[in-house]
């Protein structure tokens, strides 16, 4: 996923002015120092992925597609940002495959501790958006068959709608820690049922997803050496 935002975007890395540069290093020192308060603050943090974010005031989810990538230097800072609140929170990625199922393998490596059933995810997510169209076509800005059998096709990139019909088909609230600035957390959850479970993903903003573990509860395949356990 990343090396086609790669592709796609690196020839805008040069229509950024100087002032957004100085304005984004700006934002990028903000928050170093914002990550070293909370740092001091939360040292002392231990518990579920839960705990260690239960600080933090959930943004309301609203269903959407896929519209808007950002050019190369914007997704750089976004994604420093995104390390420095793993950071914080003491908090551990499970990497998945950039192929444009990351969302689907994440989901799956939250619900088998693999994230190699990505396609029974997007087959069962894909059923829920067909199932229960009346639930989502609003949300879609296209021809609605055109849109599920889009997303039908391995590859093709998850979006918040599919977040959606995966809380709803696996009666989940599925939690996104985020790069977005102003939107660190985003809770999705089932609309017609109390949440059974919780998935936990990284979100490096409209990129890329990751699976979402405190660091002692990782897969034991997965967890890395004591240093440099972030990057």
């Amino acid at each position: 996923m990343q090396s086609e935002l790669m592709r796609n975007e690196t020839h805008s890395v040069g229509e950024c002015s100087s002032s957004t540069s100085l304005s984004s290093q700006r934002d990028i020192e903000d928050d170093r120092m914002i990550a070293v308060v909370l740092s001091e603050e939360y040292a002392e943090l231990d518990g579920a992925v839960a705990r260690r974010l239960s600080n933090l005031a959930p943004v309301p989810h609203v269903p959407r597609i896929n519209s808007y990538i950002p050019n190369l230097s914007d997704a750089s800072l976004d994604y420093q940002r995104l390390l420095q609140r793993l950071k914080v929170y003491g908090l551990y990625e499970v990497k998945v495959s950039g192929d444009g199922n990351c969302q689907f393998r994440a989901l799956s490596d939250q619900m088998f501790k693999s994230p190699e059933y990505h396609k029974h995810v997007r087959k069962e997510v894909v059923k829920q958006l067909k199932d229960c169209r009346n639930l989502y076509e609003g949300y879609v800005p296209m021809k609605y068959k055109k849109y599920y059998r889009k997303m039908s096709k391995s590859g093709e990139w998850g979006d918040h709608v599919t977040l959606q019909a995966a809380a709803d088909k696996f009666a989940a609230k599925i939690c996104l820690l985020t790069s977005f600035r102003e939107t660190c957390f985003i809770e999705i959850a089932p609309q017609f049922e109390a949440p059974k479970r919780e998935f936990w993903l990284s979100f490096w903003s409209e990129v890329h997803y990751n699976s979402l573990y405190e660091i002692r509860d990782a897969p034991i395949s997965h967890k890395p050496r004591k240093k440099h356990w972030l990057f």
